[in-house]
């Protein structure tokens, strides 16, 4: 015992006189001090110092950035489902210094328990879900924040629209012609979302021949691609009991933590907005929530040297990319990176992070400095070096979503994109003087360019142009705006006449205007039609702009023909050739049929006032999302300052 080593003290009886004590008090005091005071002295007191302080201090975590953009920025986190082990932090983890952001601050608060959530409505329940992502225990992650707050609101959003988003009466048009119409459309969304949600619940397509789901690899191992693609369709048709079971998958069953190889274009377009289109229609948080989510896990496909993307994309952890391989050299494909804006901007928006707008205005700028051959951008770009790989030209598939997100993203700004104009109209005037040709029956079509060479060919998918011209005919130079709206009229005709000259009316995946032939397929492997609904697109565009009563009756055109040669007992398939009667299916409901084909048939017979053009544009997967009235946000914003102070 220590008392043995004093002096003077009784080992028996522990008498000490008051001097004794004085002095013992004094070398336990000096001791004590002395070895707390040497533990906190020390080089490296970290373990000691998580003793005594608390576990919820705010820690700085700085990571460099590996994107060659020259330039880091605030990253956030998602917000992940409550109850979810998430994923760490990405550019925390990663081995290969391939991460862009950095991370500001890592927040750490208790996590609510999931069961006090109770049974509560389900947009209660959305919204208790988005506050318990938002908090974590030390164990399960740390939240990132960027420098500003998540300040969007939904309220201020739904303010600043022009019009209510679903018109008057659920644009029920004032015809009974049109609405007769309007409702066969809508039986056919429902009889097609029937027989997938009967045989193919879940998966990402409906096989209607053999009763059964199809996954396929472009979505990296997300499911239910049919059920995002249909949120909207089903909600501005007014079918509300299907649109609440497709909301109830996609709160309990959509999972985003997959681990597979995804098509960033495919993911974006579909997933990303459908989700976003969703939450703008119905004001849901968890819509918004999981946008944000899978939005995140796209980020890393941007660290390349040059920023531009490359087209596939691991969305686990690793956040690997790499290019498609059958992509000239190693190149990212024009349609696909150029076909990001409209989504990443908005990611932005409901997020008040600016990372997805900064990362789509990289791409911009890289675009403005390279030479374009004529002015024209070719389909293929090194993501290494920012260089064309080959001067392959097109409209149709590899370039056509590049040029309508330009005049789109315009428009979606409210028209205070200015680059985005310049950058359209520039492309337009190179597209007119080099692609744009007239044929011997008076057709007017938009040819393909291969290093100087003219391919008489036009695809299916390039048939989207007429309307896209004629969306931004009015914005044109003022001697030039007739004339688009011509040229858009002039093209919905010559793909018009692509049905019309098939056995089946429904149009070829490409045809020709060579060795005779004009707006008909030539070759066996052009002759399929996969549900597409580019034609469709532009009659729809054309009726809103001219109420001229043909684009209707081509429309009904096309539900007949679907009717007579894609409907099968349980859904609804393509066809492997247009030219004869006998049609063989190809045994797929393409989830894009019930996005794009359907929703722009209803849209067609409808009055003008559901979804008016005036307050929404359509992403390149017919997802309806809000033009940005800044204006009118910055006014709220300042009435809500003024009136807190």
């Amino acid at each position: 015992m220590v008392f043995r080593k004093l002096p003077g003290v009784s080992a028996s009886g522990m008498g000490l006189r008051l001097s004794q004590k004085f002095v013992f008090l004094l070398f336990l005091s000096g001791l004590v001090t002395l070895c707390f005071g040497a533990l906190f002295f020390l080089p490296d007191s970290v373990r000691l110092k998580r003793i005594f302080l608390s576990k919820t201090e705010t820690q700085p975590v700085t990571v460099g950035s590996g994107s060659g953009t020259g330039t880091e920025n605030d990253a956030r986190e998602p917000l992940k489902r409550a109850g979810k082990e998430p994923d760490p932090p990405r550019g925390v983890t990663s081995a290969r210094g391939e991460t862009s952001t950095k991370l500001k601050s890592l927040i750490r608060k208790p996590l609510v328990p999931h069961e006090a959530t109770g049974d509560r409505p389900a947009g209660d329940r959305a919204q208790e879900d988005m506050t318990l992502s938002r908090s974590r225990t030390e164990s399960a992650s740390e939240r990132v924040t960027s420098s500003g707050s998540d300040t969007f609101s939904y309220q201020k959003f739904t303010r600043c629209l022009l019009k209510p988003p679903l018109g008057r009466d659920g644009g029920k048009p004032s015809d009974p012609k049109s609405e007769e119409r309007r409702l066969k459309v809508k039986e056919m969304m429902k009889f097609a979302w029937d027989n997938y949600k009967l045989y193919a619940w879940g998966k990402n397509e409906l096989r209607p021949l053999t009763k059964n789901g199809h996954i396929g690899n472009m979505f990296g191992g997300l499911r239910g691609a049919s059920i995002i693609d249909s949120l909207d369709t089903l909600y501005i048709m007014g079918l509300m009991e299907d649109y609440n079971d497709a909301k109830e998958w996609v709160q309990n069953s959509l999972d985003l933590n997959s681990n597979g190889e995804a098509s960033l274009f495919e993911v974006n377009i579909r997933y990303v907005g459908g989700l976003l289109s969703a939450y703008y229609l119905t004001g849901e948080e968890l819509y918004r929530s999981k946008a944000m989510e899978l939005g995140e896990k796209l980020l890393p496909a941007f660290n390349t040297p040059t920023g531009i993307p490359r087209g596939v994309i691991n969305l686990g952890s690793s956040g690997t990319s790499w290019s498609w391989g059958w992509a000239s050299a190693g190149s990212s494909i024009l349609a696909e990176f150029g076909t990001l804006h409209l989504e990443f901007v908005h990611l932005s928006e409901v997020s008040n992070n600016p990372i997805y707008t900064e990362k789509v205005m990289n791409i911009r700028k890289l675009l403005n400095k390279i030479e374009k051959p004529h002015g024209l951008y070719p389909n293929f770009l090194s993501p290494v070096s920012g260089n064309w790989v080959q001067h392959h030209v097109s409209i149709g598939g590899l370039g056509d979503s590049f040029y309508e997100y330009l005049i789109k993203s315009y428009l979606m700004s409210d028209k205070t994109d200015d680059g985005a104009k310049t950058m359209y109209y520039g492309a337009l005037e190179a597209i007119e003087a080099n692609l744009v040709q007239k044929s011997t029956g008076g057709l007017t079509y938009m040819a393909e360019w291969r290093g100087g060479i003219l391919d008489h060919k036009m695809g299916h998918l390039a048939c989207f142009s007429g309307g896209m011209i004629g969306i931004g005919a009015d914005d044109g130079a003022p001697d030039k705006r007739q004339h688009y709206l011509d040229l858009a009229a002039e093209i919905t005709h010559t793909c018009h006449e692509s049905y019309t000259r098939s056995a089946t009316k429904l149009g070829p995946e490409a045809f020709r205007f060579d060795a005779g032939a004009e707006a008909t397929a030539t070759r066996l492997s052009d002759r399929y039609y996969i549900l597409r609904p580019e034609v469709i697109e532009s009659y729809m565009y054309m009726w809103r702009l001219t109420h001229d009563p043909k684009y209707r009756d081509w429309g009904w055109e096309a539900v007949e023909a679907l009717e007579e040669h894609c409907r099968v007992e349980s859904g609804f398939s393509g066809i492997r050739d247009v030219y004869t009667v006998t049609v063989s299916h190809d045994n797929m409901q393409q989830s894009f049929f019930l996005s794009e084909t359907l929703k722009y048939l209803y849209l067609l017979f409808s009055d003008d006032d559901l979804l008016p053009l005036e307050d929404w544009v359509f992403n390149t997967e017919a997802h309806p999302l809000p033009i940005i009235h800044k204006s009118c946000l910055q006014e709220e914003a300042t009435q809500e300052k003024t009136v807190s102070n």
